[in-house]
């Protein structure tokens, strides 16, 4: 709009002041005033009736271009409406696949582990500490959920420990976070030792499994799973796979990397297990 006055500002400007001209030699006419001027007023008033005309065409024109304008504005607001709309949809069945996709996986799960009772939990915040690496979930005390209560995916894998719980929320302390500790073994020959988080590890989203027993053989590749020691955590969960092995001169090996299985950056969706059969 600001644009086509622009372009035709002048045109428009000149048709007015005609129009404004022959209201007042009408009005003039009609009151008598014109006298000796009738015709003047005549021989003036037909190519003015022919401007006022072509006034009122181009006033109809232009009125015709901002019925236009309006109706494709208001249209084009309808299509954005009816995208957004679609779009969220869209996104809608996409989450509620990939949530009955996890449910599904989790049944499997429980079929292996019927002792386990789940607890499902949206992961709501992470948290901005740079000392720490937990979350926030959408479930507490009001859902069963307790401190302490170990945390996994669909697959089996660990994420974490709940570390403090309100009614209506809880925070997850994952296997990387420093304050983080939990009995493992490693390897083909069951190599026992713990997962502990470090704060330089931490920012390589790693942890490290050290105090090993004597003589313990780990290779990198080799997943570590939880031993139940301690009975925090059922045993056979997945805690990741060996990145790398550190040892000292004579052989003897000193700790291991472990990279998580858990995919921390992915998490929408976690399960808390409420209660196991843990270890005798």
């Amino acid at each position: 709009m600001k644009e086509y006055l622009k372009k035709n500002g002048v045109r428009i400007a000149v048709l007015a002041a005609a129009v404004v001209l022959m209201i007042a030699l009408s009005i003039a006419a009609r009151s008598g005033r014109l006298g000796l001027a009738d015709n003047a007023a005549g021989a003036l008033a037909a190519p003015v009736q022919k401007i006022v005309g072509a006034a009122a065409h181009g006033f109809e024109t232009i009125y015709n271009r901002l019925y236009d304008y309006d109706n494709i504005r208001a249209e084009n607001e309808s299509l954005r409406a009816q995208l957004a709309e679609a779009q969220q949809s869209a996104r809608d069945g996409v989450e509620a696949a990939e949530e009955n996709a996890r449910l599904q996986q989790l049944l499997e799960l429980h079929s292996k582990h019927p002792d386990y009772v789940f607890e499902s939990a949206k992961v709501v915040l992470w948290s901005s500490d740079n000392w720490a690496h937990s979350f926030t979930i959408s479930k507490g005390t009001s859902s069963g959920i307790e401190l302490g209560d170990p945390v996994i995916t669909e697959y089996n894998a660990v994420v974490g420990q709940v570390t403090e719980v309100d009614e209506n929320w809880a925070t997850v302390s994952t296997i990387i976070d420093v304050d983080m500790s939990l009995g493992a073994f490693a390897g083909d020959a069951g190599s026992s030792g713990i997962v502990l988080g470090e704060y330089a590890l931490m920012r390589q989203r790693l942890a490290k499994l050290t105090y090993l027993v004597d003589g313990a053989q780990i290779y990198v590749g080799d997943e570590v799973l939880t031993s139940g020691a301690g009975g925090a955590f059922p045993e056979g969960l997945l805690v990741g796979r060996i990145s790398a092995v550190q040892t000292e001169a004579g052989g003897q090996v000193l700790y291991g990397l472990v990279e998580p299985e858990c995919a921390f950056e992915s998490l929408v969706q976690v399960f808390v297990i409420k209660d196991f059969e843990a270890l005798q």
